[in-house]
């Protein structure tokens, strides 16, 4: 199927896998100049429906998100060991893991174009505490990266900060 106008309309976030959340932040901030971070715990205690390899299923991930170089860079370390992170992690070390992008005609019509391509199956997804809805879908295949959609609410809103690097 032929789209003449674009999907995506821009990178909203670049995300990276790792094993020292901390460790991360600090080369980042400190080294680079490329600070600050708000940190942010995802489980089962906020984060509602979910799914893991297309099955509903628990994870437990520590992430750190900045906005700089005008796209939000996320750094996550999975904390538990059930999780695509995890997965990640074990087969190929800190790295890229995905790139958010924004849809051009909202999220359900970009999994509705998804789903015409023969991507129908969320890697990972579920439900934040903010109430924002996110799915990653696997485009390996055809983009050579992981995409990851949100759907947030109206006057969405950021779940509070576990914690910032630097401390404020």
């Amino acid at each position: 199927m032929e789209y003449t106008k674009p999907v995506f309309t821009k990178v909203s976030q670049i995300c990276m896998v790792v094993d020292d959340l901390y460790a991360y932040m600090k080369r980042f901030n400190d080294d680079y100049g490329i600070g600050p971070w708000v940190i942010l715990h995802f489980d089962p205690s906020n984060t509602t429906d979910m799914i893991l390899n297309g099955k509903l299923e628990d994870f437990d991930i520590r992430l750190a998100l900045c906005d700089a170089l005008n796209v939000q860079l996320e750094l996550i370390q999975p904390l538990s060991e059930n999780s695509n992170y995890a997965e990640f992690l074990h087969r190929n070390g800190p790295g890229l893991h995905h790139i958010s992008l924004d849809p051009a005609e909202g999220y359900a019509r970009i999994r509705e174009i998804l789903k015409d391509r023969g991507y129908g199956d969320v890697l990972i997804g579920g439900t934040d505490a903010g109430g924002m809805e996110f799915a990653y879908i696997d485009l390996r295949k055809e983009l050579g990266f992981i995409v990851e959609l949100f759907n947030p609410p109206e006057n969405f809103v950021m779940p509070p900060a576990e914690d910032t690097y630097p401390r404020q």
